[in-house]
C-alpha cells in the first residue's frame, strides 16, 4: 500500500559561522512546537564552518530551546512529488523562556530596540549579495555580458519566483564582474526583517541551485586572484512617524547631522566590526586596494572602494531624494551572520549618535595617496589585514565587547581563533575550496 510522503520542518538559526543549522520535527507537529521550539545545545553555536569544535566555554552542559518565529518561515514547494521544504528561523531561548545570551536575532532585536529608544530611529536596510553560480558558462570577456545568462534561466526564474512567494522582493539579478558570478538585490525592509530576508536568500539560492544539478557558493573568495563576493549593506534611518531623515541638502554629500553621527560611529569602531562583518580567513584576500572593496576606514560620495559610501540618487525633478538618500556599507561577506552584521552596525551607529560626533571628513580618490599622518590628519583608519588583527581589534574594543555581551564576546574570539587555527597553514587554494563548499 503506498503511503503519503511526509514533510518534516526544520527550525533553524544563523549561527557565529554564518551557517543556518538547527533541528526538525514532523510537520503536523507544528502548531505544537510553537511555543518550545525543538531543544538546542549551547556549544552547538560552537561549531565552524569546518563542522569542528576545536574549543567551547560550554562544554557538554547545558540545555536550550530553538523556538520558532513570526515571519520565519522559507517553503519551497515542489512540483515532483517530493514533499515541500520548510524552514524557519527562530530564537535561541533559555529554559525560562528568555533570550539566550549568543542568539543572534536576538542581539539584533536589541540593537534595534536601543536604537528606537534612545534615538527615536528606525532602521532601514537591505543586503546585496554576490555569489558564484556553478552552472553559470565561463568565457573570455563575459563581465556583465547578456550572455553570461544564457542556459541559467531555468535557474533563475525559479529563484526569482521563490523570493517573492517567500515575501522578498527581487530588485535586480546581473552577471558580475568575476567569471560565473551574480549579483542578487532585494527591495529594503525595517531591521530585523531585512536580516531574515538576508538568511532566507541565501537558502533559497543554494536549494534552488541544488533542484537544477547545480550549485551556489556566497563565499568571499571562490578563485583566487579573482574578484570575490561580497554583502554589501544599505541603510538608512527613518523616524518614528517613517519620516527619512539622512538627507539633508546643503550640508556635506548632503548628509544629515544625525545621519552624520551614525556613520561617525561605525568609522570609529571599523577595526573592530571587520571581525564580526568579514570574520573568515579569506575575507581579507578580497579587501585589498583597488579590488573595488574596502581597505580604509573612510566614508566618501559614491566610491566603490570605501568602506561607507553615499549612494547615487536621479537627481531630476520630481524624484523624492530623502526617500532613497542611503549609505553602503562595503566590508562584509557572506560568512557571518546577517544579524550579527547589522546589529553592531547599530550599535557602533548609535554610539555615535549618542556622543553627538562630528561628521567624518567625505574622501574624494584612493586615499593611498596619502601617508599615514596625512590620512590620521583626515580621520582615516586603516583596515584590519587579517582575520588574526580584526579579532584582535575587537578584543581591545570595550564598546563593541560591551554590546555583544561577556557570554557572546568569549565564544566569537574563541570560535574564530579556532577556525584560524584550523586552517593553518592550508594553501590558499585548497583554503579556498574548502569556504566554498562551506558557503
Amino acid at each position: 500500500m503506498a503511503t503519503r510522503p511526509e514533510s518534516v520542518i526544520t527550525v533553524c538559526c544563523s549561527d557565529i559561522a554564518g551557517q543556518v543549522r538547527g533541528k526538525g520535527f514532523p510537520a503536523a507537529d507544528l502548531e505544537n512546537r510553537r511555543r518550545f521550539g525543538v531543544g538546542w545545545t549551547p556549544t552547538n553555536i560552537m561549531i565552524n564552518c569546518f563542522g569542528r569544535i576545536p574549543a567551547t566555554p560550554f562544554g557538554a552542559e547545558g540545555d536550550l530551546m530553538l523556538v520558532p518565529q513570526p515571519g520565519g518561515d522559507i517553503r519551497l514547494p515542489y512540483d515532483d512529488g517530493t514533499p515541500a521544504e520548510h524552514i524557519i528561523l527562530g530564537d535561541i531561548m533559555t529554559m525560562a523562556g528568555t533570550p539566550w545570551d549568543c542568539c543572534l536575532r536576538g542581539l539584533l532585536k536589541r540593537a534595534i530596540a536601543a536604537l528606537e529608544a534612545e534615538a527615536g530611529l528606525r532602521l532601514i536596510a537591505s543586503f546585496e549579495h554576490e555569489f558564484w553560480y556553478a552552472g553559470g558558462e565561463e568565457r573570455p570577456g563575459d563581465s556583465y555580458a547578456a550572455s553570461s545568462l544564457r542556459g541559467m534561466e531555468g535557474f533563475i526564474g525559479s529563484f526569482l519566483a521563490a523570493l517573492r512567494a517567500n515575501d522578498i522582493a527581487p530588485d535586480t539579478f546581473l552577471p558580475e564582474y568575476g567569471p560565473r558570478q551574480y549579483e542578487i538585490t532585494i527591495d529594503p525592509a525595517e531591521g530585523r526583517k531585512a536580516a531574515d530576508q538576508a538568511v532566507k536568500l541565501r537558502e533559497i539560492c543554494r536549494s534552488l541551485a541544488r533542484r537544477h544539478g547545480s550549485h551556489a557558493s556566497f563565499s568571499p573568495v571562490v578563485t583566487p586572484g579573482i574578484v570575490g563576493n561580497g554583502v554589501h549593506i544599505h541603510f538608512s534611518l527613518i523616524d518614528l512617524a517613517g519620516k527619512p531623515v539622512c538627507y539633508e541638502p546643503g550640508r556635506p554629500g548632503g548628509m544629515s547631522e544625525i545621519c552624520a553621527s551614525f556613520c561617525a560611529g561605525i568609522l570609529r569602531h571599523a577595526r573592530a566590526l571587520c571581525a564580526v562583518t568579514a570574520p573568515s580567513v579569506i575575507s581579507y584576500e578580497r579587501l585589498k586596494p583597488h579590488s573595488w572593496s574596502a581597505y580604509y576606514a573612510n566614508l566618501a560620495d559614491r566610491d566603490r572602494e570605501a568602506l561607507l559610501r553615499i549612494c547615487p540618487y536621479p537627481e531630476i525633478e520630481g524624484v523624492d531624494v530623502a526617500k532613497r538618500y542611503n549609505i553602503e556599507y562595503r566590508g562584509a561577506d557572506a560568512t557571518a551572520s546577517p544579524y550579527l552584521q547589522l546589529a553592531m552596525l547599530v550599535f557602533a551607529g548609535l554610539s555615535g549618535i549618542r556622543e553627538a560626533l562630528p561628521e567624518p571628513f567625505i574622501s574624494s580618490g584612493d586615499p593611498g595617496r596619502w601617508n599615514a599622518t596625512e590620512r590620521a590628519e583626515r580621520g582615516i583608519g586603516d583596515l584590519p589585514h587579517s582575520l588574526d588583527e580584526a579579532l584582535d581589534a575587537l578584543e581591545a574594543d570595550i564598546a563593541a565587547t560591551t554590546w555583544l555581551g561577556p557570554v557572546l564576546t568569549k565564544a566569537y574570539l574563541m570560535h574564530k581563533r579556532g577556525e584560524i587555527e584550523m586552517a593553518g597553514d592550508t594553501g590558499l587554494e585548497d583554503l579556498c575550496a574548502l569556504y566554498a563548499r562551506a558557503y
